[in-house]
């Protein structure tokens, strides 16, 4: 049982978005040896969980967003470390293919998606930015992927995400590997349009579908 002041301080570092503190909690938490993947689940999780519901509602922007997922990305590398030392395995719940769809170089709002899954327990491949549609669908098969995210942020480069979706069904994969699609121009009813399986209006949302998809497996 790790102790209730510890698990606040390692969440309010994430909420603060201080790398530097998160460093130090997740350095003194297996100094006096506590359960790393206890402490990702229980302490640094909640933090950056509440961020994304802070953004969400207005009440932080975006640099806060990104100054959080830093501080629990480099908290939670250490304690995965200290976890793959042990010999033990964190439980993977989901794996996803996340990609910024070809011809589209942005890719920060990703990021942020997959440092927020990776806190989570997913196993996450991130391909990067102006990935083809065909790639991203052979990954995901390659890799036995339950979930497929794609972000496109641009009108012109979002018919690309229509594509994955071709491209699974031509394969006969529609509905077994799920689909969430993001990015600024992307809404409920291009998602709905193109028949992908969700919406990932912000990073905390697509954690929650992926979270959904795997209690309906």
């Amino acid at each position: 049982m790790i102790d209730e002041k510890l698990l606040e301080e390692a969440k309010q570092s994430i909420i603060d978005g201080d790398t530097d503190v998160a460093l130090e909690l997740a350095r003194k938490g297996l100094e006096i040896g506590v359960d790393p993947a206890e402490f990702i689940e229980k302490g640094f999780v909640p933090g950056i969980m509440e961020i994304g519901d802070l953004f969400e509602a207005g009440e932080v922007f975006l640099p806060e967003v990104m100054m959080a997922a830093d501080a629990i990305k480099e908290a939670v590398a250490i304690l995965n470390d200290a976890i793959e030392k042990s010999g033990k395995k964190r439980e993977v719940t989901a794996k996803v293919v996340l990609a910024t769809v070809e011809a589209d170089l942005h890719d920060i709002g990703k990021g942020i998606v997959a440092s927020l899954m990776v806190a989570n327990g997913f196993e996450v491949i991130d391909l990067g930015r102006d990935v083809p549609s065909q790639k991203i669908v052979d990954t995901a098969i390659e890799q036995g992927a339950d979930v497929i995210g794609s972000s496109a942020l641009l009108t012109t480069t979002m018919t690309h995400q229509k594509e994955i979706e071709e491209l699974l069904a031509e394969k006969g994969l529609k509905g077994k590997i799920k689909t969430i699609v993001g990015g600024a121009p992307v809404t409920l009813r291009w998602q709905t349009k193109i028949g992908a399986d969700g919406f990932g209006e912000t990073a905390a949302e697509s954690v929650r579908l992926v979270n959904e998809f795997v209690k309906k497996k």
